[in-house]
């Protein structure tokens, strides 16, 4: 059967344009309009591979067991640990997810999320300075310039550039690639340098000395000549790239972890925030993040509308209290500071430093996932998860911000859970249930 209008679960640019054959009867699922990433996670659905039962691991053996004793085994270790630790990955719904902060918070735990090994760094310039932002529509509407920054988004996020920045066809972009200049900023040449009118390399690192110098060319001023040394980029190009933003009707500028993650880090993003507030004298200017997990910005907008704070959140005082490099991911189990984990749609083992997964192996883990993967292997228990947008309904916040509402095609393959939403409310029932008792 063919469904139309599917949104993809991949990265934050949800593409709500998926279209989907699935025939249940042989087992298998075409997909149109998605990218290889999307395509990917569409076979997920009849992957063979898949988490169909519960796991426990008794004396170091691993054995299926039924869904309510691996509830009450996970219930278990979280009310047993002084300071459990939540991981509440980007690959869900919001709907999830919020379970999972009200289970941390009744816990008094800690909960975090991708974007503290991600985008964290831009979320705190954004706290910083605030952001002049506009929804992707707009960009593909108005913006006759599209700066790529620390970002290589052909390979990266495939359909950005086809769907919302360089060559859609848009109300005052009528001709599409024709109609905008693209410029790309990044230390090396990269499939989306080569598809640019203009490269500005520059050396690595060197990231926030080039923002303040076209800070400075754009305040009327003359940079110091070590820019040029410092930067590897010649003030005339920077001058060029100015006056091309000055001259555009709109502008809009995509950033990367490439600016976020570099020496600098959060102070890369304030100073760029602060250069396009300036700029928005001038002409029409905004900045936004291409977020690559689909739901990590919905994690950010729902703690910081809960809670005041968008990620690394510590409950263990009672209230929510927040310090990154303290209370965050990798920091809290190198420091060995939590005795207890829950990992939701995310391989956390796989994307932090080996000696903070080592010590993440060493504690009793709960994993809810689709898949196996190494945070499986190492965990006490595994609950299988349903895949948000094909087998369940509820809310993303694409890479704009924007909620997004997205239906099934499917249902769960599950009698006992409908959703990740439903499998945490169960949880924390049975929780709620031992820590009363």
């Amino acid at each position: 059967m063919v469904y139309k209008n599917i949104i993809c679960p991949v990265c934050g640019g949800s593409c709500d344009d998926v279209q989907v054959n699935l025939d249940k009867k042989n087992g298998t699922i075409d997909v149109q309009n998605a990218c290889k990433m999307g395509n990917a996670k569409f076979q997920e659905v009849v992957s063979h591979h898949r988490i169909l039962k519960p796991t426990i691991r008794e004396n170091g053996k691993v054995k299926d067991v039924s869904w309510d004793e691996a509830l009450e085994m996970a219930a278990d270790i979280l009310v047993n640990s002084k300071k459990p630790f939540f991981f509440l990955g980007s690959e869900t719904s919001c709907e999830a997810q919020e379970v999972g902060l009200h289970i941390a918070e009744y816990l008094g735990g800690l909960a975090d999320s991708n974007a503290t090994i991600c985008h964290g760094p831009t979320v705190m310039g954004i706290q910083e300075s605030g952001m002049v932002g506009a929804t992707a529509g707009q960009a593909k509407n108005r913006a006759d310039m599209i700066v790529y920054w620390g970002v290589n988004a052909l390979e990266s996020m495939p359909r950005h550039m086809s769907r919302y920045g360089v060559f859609p066809r848009g109300y005052w972009t009528k001709r599409g690639r024709f109609d905008r200049t693209m410029v790309t900023v990044d230390p090396r040449v990269t499939p989306t340098a080569a598809a640019s009118d203009l490269h500005v390399q520059l050396n690595p690192n060197s990231d926030y000395e080039l923002l303040s110098a076209m800070f400075t060319i754009l305040n009327g001023k003359e940079p110091h000549p070590s820019v040029e040394e410092i930067t590897g980029v010649p003030i005339s190009v920077m001058k060029q790239t100015v006056e091309m933003m000055k001259e555009s009707n709109f502008v809009a500028i995509y950033v990367g972890l490439g600016v976020s993650s570099s020496y600098g880090k959060h102070r890369n993003i304030e100073i760029a925030l602060n250069f396009v507030k300036e700029m928005n004298n001038y002409t029409k200017c905004n900045i936004g993040a291409l977020r690559g997990h689909c739901n990590v910005a919905g994690f950010n907008q729902l703690a910081s509308y809960l809670y005041g704070y968008p990620f690394g959140l510590d409950f263990t005082k009672g209230y929510p209290r927040y310090n990154p490099g303290e209370t965050t991911c990798v920091d809290l189990l190198r420091e060995k500071d939590v005795d207890a984990a829950f990992v939701m749609s995310a391989d956390l083992m796989d994307h932090i430093p080996a000696e903070s997964a080592q010590y993440l192996a060493d504690i009793p883990m709960i994993c809810l996932d689709i898949a196996p993967c190494p945070s499986t292997t190492a965990a006490e228990v595994v609950l299988p998860g349903v895949i948000d947008a094909m087998e369940c309904d509820g809310t993303f916040y694409r890479l704009d911000n924007v909620p997004v509402y997205f239906e099934p095609f499917t249902d769960s393959p599950f009698s006992e859970t409908k959703s990740n939403e439903d499998t945490l409310k169960q949880l924390f029932a049975k929780v709620k249930a031992k820590k009363e008792a």
